[in-house]
């Protein structure tokens, strides 16, 4: 059973020192990437349903197509084909339920903001809750954001 090393796809900068990093862990140990995206909650008036319907199919379309793209990079940099993942909701709540899902998640990895940005809200919440973040024990890895190419070669 191969560990997966969980990563958020999200918009920030910093996200691809994340997936570089977790993708060539995957690769120095027999692993395999999971990519996560969270898209926002669906609102709930009744009013809208066949506009919230549209908008729920746009978005969901636009999470795979950018996740397909990443998804490419993962494969080339780790040798596997990444899982995807696509979880509609709050960051913290997808990644307990995707956590909570697939025991062979083992390491989730997160990359921190660099400079004046500060660490970002999903490392952030998870220096406050600890084990609580996730649901269960799992290894974080905090990914400085500003790391070159050669640095993540040279630690992963």
């Amino acid at each position: 059973m191969p560990r997966k090393f969980l990563v958020v796809v999200d918009d920030s900068p910093e996200f691809e020192a994340a997936l570089r990093y977790a993708a060539r862990r995957a690769r120095s140990t027999g692993g395999r990437v999971a990519l996560l995206r969270v898209i926002p909650p669906a609102a709930s008036d009744a009013h809208w349903a066949g506009v919230r319907e549209e908008i729920e199919r746009q978005t969901r379309a636009e999470a795979e197509t950018l996740l397909n793209g990443w998804a490419e990079q993962a494969h080339e940099r780790s040798g596997e084909m990444p899982v995807i993942l696509i979880e509609r909701g709050e960051p913290q709540d997808a990644i307990r339920k995707v956590v909570g899902e697939d025991s062979e998640i083992k390491i989730l990895v997160l990359a921190a903001g660099e400079g004046s940005r500060g660490a970002g809200p999903l490392v952030t919440a998870i220096l406050k809750q600890g084990a609580a973040f996730t649901g269960r024990k799992l290894p974080v890895t905090i990914v400085p954001g500003e790391l070159t190419e050669q640095d993540i070669e040279d630690l992963a």
